[in-house]
């Protein structure tokens, strides 16, 4: 199951040039029953993995910026690490709720991407750099919580404000998405939300998926992908948005990590 669930995210990611987690973060959830918040964090460190593979795919044909990725990554990893300590101070329903609503405005960009070729803004640049370094900043406050890659952010902010092409703004996305994701991987790990049994078969489908994606896209029509993967998305997205907190009485939820001075530990009453 821990290949399969790998499999599916790294498809998903070859795919669209993300990082999967949209995907794996409800199948650990539902078939591997990790709650919310060690799938995000496990969901991260895999992600890493599908940064790296697809990276180098992507590199290889000449469709990664160097100089964007780094400035991009600058803000993207400072912000990862608050993002992932804002996700485990939220009690498990509420952070549900989060991913629900981020499952659903991904799947309404999947839609309207035909819809978004508005003019490029082909800025350079002071300019450009500066909305590089926001590209960074949002997009990795993004990853750290979600347990996603942040390339539904990056990827049109690159192309409709910087004026990348599609490809290279995809390229570029994914590594990104290695340190980035690197760095909240390191932090949710650090405060107890990674499943470390789980990620040898999790990597493993990550990097066959993420190679089968990116072949298989051209394949398929991109039309018919984007519809597929935004019904997924937006009936994963509005269970996820239906979750409500526990009945009133119910224990506090209470986690604890690694760091936590001794009896220490984060509860949240409901």
């Amino acid at each position: 199951m821990n290949i399969c669930i790998g499999l599916l995210a790294g498809f998903f990611g070859g795919i669209t040039g993300g990082g999967g987690g949209i995907m794996s973060i409800p199948l650990m959830v539902a078939f591997l029953k990790l709650d919310q918040h060690a799938a995000h964090g496990t969901s991260l460190v895999a992600l890493v993995f599908t940064g790296l593979a697809g990276a180098v795919t992507y590199a290889l044909n000449g469709s990664v910026d160097l100089a964007a990725s780094i400035l991009i990554a600058a803000t993207a990893v400072a912000t990862a690490r608050s993002g992932a300590h804002f996700a485990h101070s939220l009690p498990e329903w509420k952070l549900k709720r989060a991913f629900g609503g981020y499952l659903l405005i991904v799947s309404a960009l999947m839609l309207l991407k035909p819809y978004l070729g508005m003019p490029q803004m082909l800025t350079a640049g002071a300019a450009r750099t500066i909305i590089l370094l926001m590209t960074g900043t949002v997009a990795g406050f993004t990853s750290g919580m979600m347990g996603v890659g942040g390339g539904a952010f990056m990827i049109p902010a690159m192309v409709l404000l910087a004026g990348f092409d599609q490809h290279v703004a995809q390229g570029t996305s994914l590594l990104v998405m290695v340190p980035a994701g690197g760095m909240g991987a390191y932090t949710h790990w650090r405060l107890g939300n990674v499943r470390t049994s789980i990620l040898p078969g999790i990597i493993a489908g990550v990097l066959a998926g993420t190679w089968l994606g990116g072949t298989f896209a051209h394949v398929l029509s991109d039309t018919i992908l984007r519809a597929i993967f935004a019904v997924l998305l937006t009936w994963t997205g509005i269970r996820y948005l239906r979750t409500g907190p526990p009945p009133t009485g119910s224990r506090a939820e209470c986690r604890s990590s690694p760091d936590s001075r001794a009896g220490e530990t984060s509860c949240f009453k409901h």
